[in-house]
């Protein structure tokens, strides 16, 4: 695939090189962003223009960034907003300028992606993250001493400690935010930075909910392909589009997956997928898994398939890893776990595209 594409989180921040990146076979993208701008303020473009010369002069290029966080202000609908919308198409400008195509965003409240455990235990030996249902039960409290018990030092998006300090404030912030509301609010965003997108060439990518549940009574927009129809109808354009990421809507096995991306794909409205894969562990819970479709519970071959079906021509890349092999890094983002996982998918597209000669 010619825009197979790795995370990375930037020197300083990550373990991985450039370098260890350049040598996956079949890699040509890197998937970056400048993880210490405040969430709300413009970035600046000598900083993108940094970024982008570390990642080129590497032999990779810089295409797609992930992602450029919104702030509450503007999920929750605050007259705030409008300042904090302005310096997002400011930075919608700026990441144009230095060849960016599309931005991976999500819109739930809060929190991020949210998993209970970052290193459960397989039976190979490997570790990997969970989401079990019992752990986040309780209060918002509750969840976060287990994430901590768990974390080994890491901590989720928008787990950070020094937002969790806030995090009462903010619940009580969302208190008048349901998915009606959220949904208004996702559309005010979008009425206001698509023609900006139109004009500078930058496609707006949204990240499903993860998982595509409501959590903590706070609503979720985002979790199945009734939502995306939603989502779709707000502005009836190419540039208002989504992140189809395979193992956050895997997540609920209602969700017919290659079907959503043959639909969304066929409609040009997937610019970027994540391709990865989870096991089900009964009762709604599940753990990460290799990305093989033996050692999961999503067809990963039906997933490439339908990808290769509709032409897909976007951005991809494999997502949440096991810790494999004694690396130590950030759970879910090694290096090598995620290589093997490139190697398996530009395996299925090749077998794919020689059976379809």
């Amino acid at each position: 695939m010619k825009n197979m594409g790795f995370r990375w989180y930037g020197d300083g921040n990550d373990s991985i090189k450039l370098s260890d990146i350049r040598q996956i076979p079949g890699t040509t993208q890197v998937v970056g962003a400048l993880f210490d701008i405040p969430v709300g303020e413009v970035w600046p473009k000598e900083r993108i223009a940094a970024l982008k010369k570390e990642v080129e002069d590497a032999g990779l290029k810089l295409e797609v960034i992930e992602s450029v966080n919104i702030h509450d202000d503007i999920k929750i609908g605050l007259p705030s907003r409008d300042k904090y919308i302005e310096n997002y198409k400011e930075t919608i400008k700026n990441l144009a300028a230095y060849g960016i195509k599309v931005i991976c965003y999500n819109f739930m409240p809060i929190f991020d992606w949210v998993r209970t455990d970052l290193h459960y235990p397989l039976p190979d030996g490997s570790t990997d993250m969970a989401f079990q249902h019992k752990y986040v039960e309780g209060s918002p409290e509750d969840i976060i001493k287990s994430v901590e018990k768990n974390s080994n030092g890491y901590v989720l998006p928008g787990w950070e400690p020094e937002r969790l300090a806030e995090v009462k404030r903010l619940f009580e912030a969302y208190k008048d935010v349901d998915e009606q509301k959220l949904r208004e609010n996702l559309k005010y965003f979008l009425d206001a930075i698509i023609p900006t997108c139109e004009q500078y060439g930058v496609r707006m990518a949204m990240h499903p909910d993860d998982p595509p549940m409501p959590l903590f009574g706070l609503p979720r927009i985002y979790k199945n392909r009734e939502d995306m129809l939603k989502i779709e109808q707000m502005h009836e354009s190419k540039y208002n589009g989504f992140t189809i990421c395979t193992g956050s809507l895997g997540e609920n096995p209602n969700n017919d997956v290659p079907a959503i991306i043959r639909e969304f794909v066929k409609k040009d409205r997937a610019p970027f997928i994540h391709a990865r894969n989870i096991k089900f562990m009964g009762n709604g819970d599940f753990h990460e898994s290799a990305h093989l479709s033996s050692e999961g519970s999503l067809d990963m071959y039906e997933i490439m398939k339908a990808l290769y079906d509709t032409g897909f021509d976007g951005y991809i890349r494999p997502d949440h890893g096991r810790d494999i092999w004694g690396e130590e890094s950030r759970p879910g983002y090694g290096l090598y776990d995620r290589a093997l996982g490139i190697a398996y998918l530009n395996g299925l597209w090749e077998a794919i595209t020689k059976e379809n000669k």
